[in-house]
């Protein structure tokens, strides 16, 4: 039976009426009020419908797709707009809003041919048509640094001219602002816009550069051209991203950075368009009648609302049939899986090969000043100085990577078949293959990569960094501050598994290490943690950007004098000179190498060789341990994912279209099923 609860009945259960009405201003719906009989708005369960409503317990800081990195904020533009290519449950490429597309290697350019389609406004109206001038307002949104885009590095690396303007108008702003950088670095312009640069190094002056010479063009208003920096062999996987997408250039124009921050204020040529969206309250997409694929869209109404306790509040919801999926989190799984009103309510979610984990050591313990940002380092009380000298040894690292069982770690997500998600490398398997159809993973070096976890080993690369550091002057135990974010659920669980097996091994025999748990910040963790050089040893992880081995370098890759993208400072370790010999020397091969890797583009094979055997190579120096893919969530859920779009890279898995609502909650049998029918 399903039980009926309007959206205010559910806010005042969950504490949550007031904020919610005195928040409802930030941001403001559209398309009319929800009546307490919807269920889209009142979270009450499709039943077999074609409504979907789910819980969310962090609010968005905005839905502009075109410059958000975050995993929620980017539902939007997943579901709301359509992208130049796509792919189908199987992982296959086809086509999107563009039918057909060609490649000039001599020009590096791509030719995209569009298909007709309008823009929808919040009530699903149509506004105009989808032209190929709506791609490069976007691109020019995207490069315009005042947005600051996360994900501008997507196109200044790959279209050509875009690293010229982009970095013209970062100086331009600088400029204006009258910027100086803590290296004493000023900028300066002149009437004719001349940008002067001065700094430590030397000055540079920098001439205006004009967004024609950038290399997006609408040919016409059904031919779209990307120009490429070079010939890269991911540009089409990169297709189904954010910064790829379309948006209504008018639009852009009127709201500027506003866009997308309400429902008024985003236009929709996807499967869905956002109807309503009220910070802290609720968030609803419809289905777009004006879409090609309409046919394909089986969920009339996607609902989520707000609920800070959306992990505590979701699975009691779902025993009353109120919402259509919510997360069993592993507090709650064993006793649902002895229950019989329950165990066949329990599935999971579908694999996402996107995100792999890893381990990783800081290797700027120390404050930093760079030109755009400042690091902390790590606070007195875990000895910055101490953890340097430990971190420069091959040993000490290599300890770690043979100490450590992931299956242990991954036992707390994933307490049966946690051995299908452990890795010994960064990349995943299945994430590409040469021209022979010869997985990634065993090309190059990476063949030759297997199970690392040794007691013994482990042993002995403590007792040799034991020698190793005490000469060097370091004292025991080594404090390794190990820190995590309590939003994450099971995090802490893991950290408290990991320095049990851990300590267990290292210190058995000789007080090695003192693994010290902290917990960071619910909001703002990366910037105050990883970001901040305020850790020893972290988890982290990489999503894919796409489909080539190149993006899996970006966590550690860092150009000389860069800041990279500050995952483990590997290279500013090696110029602030507190990494020195071997360490330094592996870290400056492996940099090396992946700039020799991405040179290769006419050959695909030796590309994934030279790759494989960079990756190969900071693994086997112990620069990063890796842990495993990231584990399928345990669900109640009435979709079959099996049925939705999915990539190895970008936010295809994100998408709705193609699924349906079932009438009851999947089993973990019919969720094998319905991946073995795929």
């Amino acid at each position: 039976m399903t039980h009926s609860i309007t959206r205010r009945q559910f806010l005042k259960a969950s504490g949550l009426a007031a904020v919610g009405t005195c928040a409802a201003g930030l941001l403001s719906s559209c398309g009319g009020s929800s009546s307490a009989g919807s269920s889209a708005a009142s979270g009450t369960a499709s039943a077999g419908g074609s409504s979907y409503t789910i819980l969310y317990d962090s609010q968005p800081a905005t839905l502009n797709y075109l410059t958000t990195a975050s995993d929620l904020e980017m539902q939007v533009g997943a579901n709301c707009v359509d992208t130049l290519v796509e792919y189908d449950n199987k992982g296959v490429m086809k086509e999107g809003l563009a039918t057909s597309w060609d490649w000039d290697v001599d020009t590096l350019t791509w030719t995209f041919h569009l298909r007709d389609e309008n823009w929808v406004d919040c009530n699903g109206e149509v506004v105009a048509p989808v032209t190929a001038q709506d791609f490069v307002d976007a691109l020019k949104y995207v490069l315009t640094p005042d947005y600051a885009s996360s994900s501008v590095d997507l196109v200044t690396s790959y279209i050509a001219g875009a690293d010229d303007y982009y970095n013209y108008y970062v100086y331009l702003a600088n400029a204006n602002g009258g910027i100086v950088d803590d290296d004493g670095t000023t900028y300066t312009v002149d009437a004719s816009g001349v940008v002067t640069v001065a700094g430590p190094d030397g000055t540079t002056t920098y001439a205006p550069v004009d967004f024609e010479d950038v290399g997006v063009h609408a040919v016409d208003e059904h031919t779209l051209t990307y120009t490429l920096t070079y010939d890269f062999p991911g540009f089409l996987s990169l297709l189904c991203f954010l910064p790829y997408e379309p948006a209504y250039g008018p639009l852009l124009e009127e709201v500027g950075d506003q866009f997308a921050t309400s429902a008024e204020t985003t236009y929709s040529c996807g499967a869905y368009y956002l109807a309503e969206y009220e910070s802290l309250e609720t968030w609803i997409m419809k289905k777009n009648p004006e879409n090609y694929d309409a046919d394909n869209v089986f969920i009339e109404t996607v609902s989520r609302i707000y609920n800070a306790e959306a992990n505590v509040n979701g699975p009691e919801m779902i025993k009353r049939g109120e919402i259509d999926e919510a997360t069993i989190g592993s507090d709650i799984l064993d006793s649902w899986l002895a229950d019989d009103t329950t165990k066949d309510m329990v599935s999971m979610d579908r694999p996402n090969t996107n995100y792999t984990y890893f381990y990783m050591f800081n290797f700027c313990p120390l404050p930093h000043n760079f030109s755009n940002a400042t690091v902390d380092g790590l606070d007195a009380e875990y000895e910055p100085e101490n953890w340097a000298k430990a971190i420069n040894s091959t040993n000490f690292r290599k300890a770690f990577l043979y100490g450590i069982n992931n299956a242990v770690t991954l036992a707390v997500q994933a307490p049966e078949g946690y051995e299908n998600y452990k890795l010994n490398t960064v990349t995943p398997p299945s994430f590409c293959a040469n021209s022979e159809g010869v997985d990634y993973l065993q090309c190059g070096d990476l063949a030759n990569i297997t199970e690392f976890f040794d007691e013994a080993k482990a042993k002995e690369y403590r007792d040799a960094a034991v020698e190793e550091l005490t000469a060097a002057g370091a004292t025991f135990p080594i404090k390794v501050q190990l820190p995590y974010n309590p939003s994450s659920v099971d995090w802490d669980k893991q950290c408290q598994v990991l320095k049990q097996q851990l300590e267990s091994v290292l210190n058995d025999g000789f007080n090695f290490i003192d693994i010290i748990i902290t917990a960071g910040p619910s909001d703002g963790f990366l910037s105050t943690v990883r970001r901040n050089g305020k850790f020893c040893f972290l988890l982290c992880n990489w999503g894919a950007d796409y489909s080539d081995p190149q993006t899996e370098s970006d966590p550690f890759y860092q150009a000389k004098g860069d800041r990279g993208s500050r995952y483990a400072f590997l290279r500013t370790g090696v110029e602030d000179g507190y990494i020195t010999g071997e360490t330094a020397d592996a870290v400056l091969n492996y940099m090396n190498a992946i700039e020799e890797a991405t040179a290769i583009t006419e050959d695909i094979d030796a590309r994934y060789d030279a790759f494989a055997n960079a990756e190969a190579s900071l693994i086997n120096n112990a620069l990063v341990v890796p842990m495993g893919m990231s584990v399928p969530k345990y669900l109640a859920t009435r979709l079959n994912y099996w049925e939705g779009q999915y990539a190895s890279t970008g936010f295809s898995n994100k998408r709705l279209k193609g699924i349906h609502v079932l009438d009851h909650y999947v089993s973990m049998a019919e969720y094998e099923a319905n991946r073995d029918a795929r």
